[in-house]
């Protein structure tokens, strides 16, 4: 069955539309709200996203995780993360997962991903999927450190009505499919700088180290070992990438 999508020419953000419609109706698992324009489009908590109207894309799905304990609830991240990037990789290489919710092309930004979920218990009870991604945008006007689309990287235009067919299927096939084990590990694989010492800027106590991922927890701290072969872990906004 073709998983179901609702598309409407702007609003103010998906998922908060999303969590309006869910409110009025059960919707079906894998049911996608896509628009061409949000007018409070949301990052991580503080930040905004930058998108021109109708040349990107912007858009939220819907799962009913059940079975994904509370402490385990990365593993969405690391679903999604892993579906934008293989798609992506149809179109071009140096596509890459930037810890924790970021896809990356080499050192610029492509995509980001916002998940809000619902608990019951110690479950997920509803996961609300969030993903802006840069496609035919050409020029960039906010204060975005590093952002880059499709059409920049490849020089051509990006049917975004097939990417986000695309994007759909595998999220939903990964997340069918496939166990936590190899999930995690493909995630690893992936990662942005996932190879070799690097350098990390730690927020609270505003210092700069090297060090190399040592893997990532289920609630989706970073592992990071430093050169001394100290083990440190990191919730994020507690560490960033020295770019």
């Amino acid at each position: 069955m073709t998983p179901s999508r609702h598309y409407i020419a702007s609003t103010a953000s998906t998922n908060t539309l999303l969590h309006e419609m869910m409110r009025q109706d059960k919707l079906p698992e894998g049911f996608l709200l896509y628009t061409d324009f949000q007018s409070a489009g949301k990052g991580q908590p503080g930040n905004t996203w930058e998108s021109e109207n109708g040349k990107n894309l912007l858009f939220s799905m819907l799962l009913y995780p059940h079975s994904i304990k509370v402490y385990e609830q990365f593993i969405l991240s690391e679903i999604t993360g892993l579906a934008i990037r293989k798609v992506l990789e149809k179109y071009t290489d140096d596509i890459c997962i930037k810890w924790p919710n970021d896809i990356y092309w080499k050192d610029k930004k492509i995509a980001g991903i916002l998940i809000e979920n619902s608990l019951f218990r110690d479950r997920i009870d509803t996961c609300i999927i969030g993903i802006g991604l840069n496609v035919n945008q050409e020029v960039f006007i906010s204060n975005a450190p590093n952002p880059v689309s499709l059409r920049q990287i490849t020089g051509n235009d990006v049917n975004r009505e097939i990417l986000l067919k695309e994007i759909q299927a595998e999220l939903l096939n990964i997340y069918q499919n496939y166990s936590p084990e190899f999930i995690h590990q493909e995630y690893l694989n992936h990662l942005y700088r996932r190879n070799g010492f690097h350098r990390y800027a730690e927020t609270a106590a505003n210092t700069v180290f090297d060090a190399e991922v040592e893997d990532v927890l289920p609630d989706g701290r970073l592992i990071l070992r430093t050169q001394a072969g100290e083990i440190r872990t990191f919730y994020f906004k507690e560490i960033q990438f020295v770019l």
